[in-house]
């Protein structure tokens, strides 16, 4: 991709960042290709592409603009940012992608900081945590940054996402806390945690046409389709952690719009208690925290 990129707007071409351009008049030109592609934050994913891909030279090199504009045609193409850069910020910790594992998102912070709020007074203890469906390890690898005497298990069925999260627990330093394997929630594990930590699929599978198509085409259809009400996934949960559950231990659910009511049934039938439910930045019920009845 050279020269200059085909105007969307009917206005005249624009310029493509070139070898021996300055960083900022790069960075302009990639913001004005991504406007006229149709991409709403259109500036700060300038920014972004410049930061991860420019390599620190100004003026940019020969190298750095093969790569900026690369990243501008798969931008165009409609893959995301994210996967384009092959990583995301999670909780101030980078974690890498790869097809087998979601995007770690803004709104599963919600799950740490419910850890945090619930745990205070046993944020040093040597405590036992559990990560179902762990994707990147984002939770996992986060809450054990936080609770720096913890150790950690994380299982998936995909074993390209065992493989991301064993490589992003060495990156964000914890790897000698963690372990990672393939399963399927808790089959095959035989002891009991003072946290478990999950972000299921919850999407209803006949929803999964609907989503975005930066969703639907570029996340893991495993780790989005929840069954045909979205609750597959809660129910088979429900039935597996009051017997893995430490007495004083939480649990702590990630789930979609409209499933609080229905989540927290399910898990009150099956022995645990519901402590309390926490929102999102959006203001949208995100967490669900429960531990054994009293």
């Amino acid at each position: 991709m050279t020269g200059t990129a085909k105007p969307t707007d009917g206005n005249a071409p624009v310029a493509l960042p070139a070898a021996g351009e300055s960083i900022s008049a790069a960075r302009k030109a990639i913001a004005l290709v991504l406007k006229r592609g149709g991409i709403a934050d259109f500036t700060f994913e300038a920014r972004i592409m410049i930061e991860d891909l420019a390599g620190g030279s100004d003026p940019i090199d020969g190298s750095a603009a093969i790569r900026l504009n690369d990243a501008l045609a798969r931008r165009l193409a409609g893959e995301p940012l994210w996967r384009i850069l092959g990583a995301r910020e999670f909780w101030g910790l980078t974690f890498a992608l790869s097809p087998g594992t979601l995007e770690p998102r803004p709104d599963s912070e919600t799950l740490i900081e419910a850890a945090l709020s619930h745990l205070a007074p046993r944020r040093h203890e040597r405590l036992r945590a559990l990560d179902l469906g762990t994707g990147t390890g984002c939770l996992l690898i986060a809450a054990l940054r936080e609770f720096p005497q913890a150790t950690g298990l994380g299982i998936d069925l995909s074993p390209d996402a065992v493989a991301t999260a064993m490589g992003n627990a060495a990156r964000n330093g914890v790897a000698e806390r963690t372990a990672f394997r393939q399963g399927n929630w808790t089959a095959g594990i035989d002891e009991r945690f003072d946290l478990i930590l999950s972000n299921p699929p919850y999407i209803g599978s006949a929803e999964i046409a609907g989503l975005d198509s930066n969703v639907r085409e570029h996340d893991p259809l495993l780790a989005l389709d929840g069954g045909p009400d979205g609750l597959t996934a809660y129910r088979a949960l429900a039935a597996a952690l009051p017997d893995h559950l430490h007495p004083g231990g939480l649990v702590i659910l990630e789930i979609g719009a409209g499933q609080e009511e229905a989540v927290i049934a399910l898990m009150e039938q099956a022995g645990l208690h519901h402590l309390a439910s926490h929102r999102d930045l959006g203001g949208h019920i995100r967490g669900l925290v429960f531990g054994h009845r009293p």
